[in-house]
């Protein structure tokens, strides 16, 4: 199936990605309203937050270029120091920003 890049083919595009990630997220809800939560499936839900979290960060550490290693070391240097993820985002945005500038 191919679809034309055209501006209806385009907006049919998002209009599909849209719905996909709707029925994605409410079959989340739906089908956790049928889980009960145990202590173990709690534990299960807050480390798949880290987990997703660190399937980003380890290709990059492994084969990113200088602007990403950067950053990545601003970013947990600064989260290490401040505890707050707002700063640490900035600090690592700053850092990749400036190594590809000079670079």
């Amino acid at each position: 199936m191919t679809i034309e890049t055209t501006s209806a083919g385009v907006l049919a595009l998002i209009a599909i990605m849209a719905l996909v990630t709707l029925v994605t997220r409410f079959g989340g809800v739906f089908v956790m309203s049928f889980v009960r939560i145990n202590p173990r499936v709690e534990s299960f839900i807050n480390t798949m937050a880290s987990s997703v979290l660190i399937a980003i960060i380890v290709p990059m550490a492994v084969a990113g270029d200088l602007g990403a290693l950067a950053a990545l070391a601003a970013t947990g240097m600064t989260m290490l120091v401040l505890k707050k993820p707002l700063p640490a985002i900035a600090m690592g945005l700053v850092a990749a920003a400036l190594v590809r500038y000079v670079i």
